[in-house]
């Protein structure tokens, strides 16, 4: 099951997130999501955890709790949506 995890501090890396879901059951991948062109952490990660009991004991334990004065939104994470395209800016749009 893969976990959302939101409202993190920048400075906090996969071996953090790592350690404060393992104390819940077995984490298999963390993913944090960086700025494409800067590297920097959005503020956000992906957690997995294959044991679908202990990830819903871990979102319901680690839900609301602090990271260096965040409280952290965690759920279970939600298939991303589908979006329009996005419009080119590289001039005014095209009329048809």
């Amino acid at each position: 099951m893969d976990i959302y995890v939101g409202n993190l501090p920048y400075s906090a890396d996969e071996q953090t997130i790592t350690d404060m879901f393992s104390s819940h059951g077995e984490v298999s991948r963390v993913k944090i999501i960086t700025d494409f062109e800067t590297g920097r952490s959005k503020g956000f990660a992906f957690v997995t955890m294959d044991n679908e009991d202990e990830a819903n004991t871990a979102i319901e334990a680690l839900n609301g709790t602090e990271m260096e004065g965040r409280p952290l939104r965690i759920n279970a994470s939600r298939e991303r949506e589908e979006r329009a395209p996005r419009r080119s800016f590289d001039g005014p749009p095209r009329r048809t």
